[in-house]
């Protein structure tokens, strides 16, 4: 995106909207070019002004900003970050199902300037996210499928193009990253193992070729091994199978995900990068079925964007992100969540 990053701050408190407003106007590239103050106001101008990001909050007047948020990624998407106060439960769940209709990410309502770093850093991530449309039809399967619950899993596929975007994400994570990564990679065999120690040298949490049997714990990143099919058991650990798959790959990301939708369903997050064919988009659909938050690389920045492209054609993905905006997106989800 060249020139400035143009913002409407939604937001029915004075003092609050005045802070916003102060703070993103303060930072070079940032622009706030209206703001409104109930969900109504803030659906006109979205679709007038056009801005490139809407920071938006949860309890207004009239329409409130859950409401607000499924009307504008139904009519005329737009990316969101929701600025919540947090304290209330309520809140929270409103938080979470904005989300649910659309919103990229959240962030804590700023108690003074201060607090502007991670608006800040937030708003410009987001502002160039591919958002995806959300069909009225979806609303009420969305609303009962999509649990309350702590990040269990993450899952990402990739093939021709993938392993540089793996390491922008990976090493973007940090080291209080919780979930597990579990990782199916196609590659020509024998080059895997050198493929995991390549991404561990330059991430914080520890990177390994998965083993059968082992355990999935926290803060570790498994990369599925030459010639194997990679899932998880009910029992939380690896399985290592010679199964073979709809689309002849082993590891096949269709394996991968079905085995995560079985064992974590909603609670997983999951992905598909630049990859020839369509390794994984069906399933991905499945995940996105049952409350699983998906994701995938943008046409723009992927070598090949056969599995990404026919994972959006199957309308299985809530967001489409750069590779530089999948981890941030990826931490707020897993922060968020827990």
């Amino acid at each position: 995106m060249s020139g400035q990053i143009r913002v409407l701050v939604v937001e029915d408190s004075v003092s609050a909207r005045e802070l916003l407003v102060g703070m993103l106007n303060a930072v070079p590239g940032l622009s706030v070019i209206g703001t409104a103050t109930s969900g109504e106001e803030a659906i006109e101008k979205a679709a007038r002004l056009r801005p490139d990001i809407i920071t938006m909050d949860i309890h207004l007047p009239g329409m409130n900003g859950l409401d607000a948020t499924r009307s504008i990624m139904e009519s005329n998407p737009i990316p969101i970050v929701i600025v919540s106060s947090t304290p209330d439960r309520n809140e929270v769940m409103s938080t979470f199902r904005a989300i649910e209709a659309g919103a990229l990410a959240f962030v804590e309502k700023p108690r003074g300037i201060e607090d502007a770093e991670t608006l800040v850093q937030t708003v410009r991530a987001m502002s160039e996210v591919k958002v995806v449309r959300r069909w009225p039809r979806n609303r009420e399967r969305l609303a009962r499928t999509i649990p309350r619950r702590a990040v269990g899993v993450v899952a990402i596929g990739a093939s021709t193009g993938g392993p540089p975007v793996l390491n922008v994400i990976l090493s973007a994570l940090p080291l209080d990253f919780r979930p597990p990564v579990l990782i199916v990679q196609h590659m020509a065999a024998g080059f895997l193992q050198g493929f995991s120690e390549w991404l561990n040298e330059s991430c914080a949490l520890p990177v390994r070729l998965a083993s059968h049997g082992e355990p999935v714990v926290p803060s570790r990143v498994y990369v599925a091994p030459d010639g194997f099919q990679m899932k998880v058991s009910g029992r939380g650990l690896i399985s290592l199978s010679k199964e073979a798959s709809e689309e002849g790959q082993m590891p096949s990301v269709s394996c991968l995900f079905s085995s995560v939708r079985e064992v974590y369903g909603a609670t997983s997050v999951a992905g598909l990068l630049s990859g020839m064919g369509k390794d994984g988009a069906i399933e991905l659909r499945r995940l996105k079925d049952c409350g699983a938050w998906t994701f995938v690389q943008d046409r723009e920045s992927a070598v090949v964007y056969g599995m990404p492209g026919e994972a959006v054609r199957l309308e299985g993905v809530s967001v489409v992100l750069s590779p530089e905006k999948i981890a941030p997106w990826l931490v707020s989800m897993a922060n968020g969540r827990g």
